[in-house]
């Protein structure tokens, strides 16, 4: 049975879609552990009531970068982590801590990405006049941020949005939909770099009822 690390900053409503996706569809897989880098986080609160360890790394406690990730490692390899899961983590991690678990981590951005990434992404498609918005799941790898691989978007029509807050939730169900998809299918070892597209991710959709499969959904298809 394969263990997931989930990574959270704050409420953590697409940690519990992980949660509740893999009891509910029965996943070949658990999640081992919910750690933040904030002690406040409301997220750990869900992840104790279902009996999840919960763990705080705050990085504030840490002078560098390097020694904050450095703990965050020990404590996820303290878990055996199979797959990382970012789930509105709001630290950027060093190159290093990112190859140290380069291709079973992800990612969920609130953009269609190459577009708008980073912080404030719906401000900055909001602020530009964009009609479209959508989500981005991600391998995480060393270089710019949100520039890994993609595995799954999904985009919705908005084309008179003026408020980022309407649009954060219009796309949370997608978000909700996707990112426990794009972590079930890791972890069931269907998803895969294409060896002659080293920026294209193949997604095997055709697995039995849980283990992420199901055939193809909203938002599915394969990195450009």
């Amino acid at each position: 049975m394969k263990r997931i690390v989930i990574l959270l900053s704050g409420r953590g409503s697409n940690m519990e879609a992980i949660v509740r996706a893999c009891a509910d569809e029965g996943w070949p897989a658990q999640v081992a552990a919910v750690i933040s880098n904030r002690a406040d986080a409301s997220g750990l609160e869900f992840a104790r009531s279902r009996g999840i360890a919960a763990v705080v790394v705050d990085h504030k406690a840490f002078a560098t970068r390097e020694a904050f990730d450095s703990e965050l490692a020990r404590q996820i390899d303290a878990f055996a982590a199979d797959v990382i899961a970012l789930a509105g983590f709001m630290r950027i991690l060093g190159d290093a801590f990112v190859r140290r678990y380069e291709g079973r981590m992800v990612n969920v951005h609130p953009s269609l990405l190459p577009a708008f990434p980073g912080v404030r992404a719906v401000e900055q498609a909001v602020a530009y006049g964009v009609k479209v918005f959508g989500v981005t799941v991600h391998f995480v790898e060393p270089g710019a941020v949100d520039s890994g691989p993609i595995i799954f978007q999904g985009a919705v029509d908005l084309p008179d949005a003026t408020d980022p807050r309407a649009v954060l939730a219009a796309l949370r169900p997608l978000e909700h939909e996707l990112l426990p998809r794009a972590v079930a299918l890791l972890a069931a070892g269907a998803v895969r770099r294409d060896p002659r597209h080293p920026r294209r991710v193949v997604v095997d959709l055709d697995l039995p009822a849980g283990a992420g499969g199901g055939g193809p959904r909203r938002g599915d298809g394969p990195g450009p």
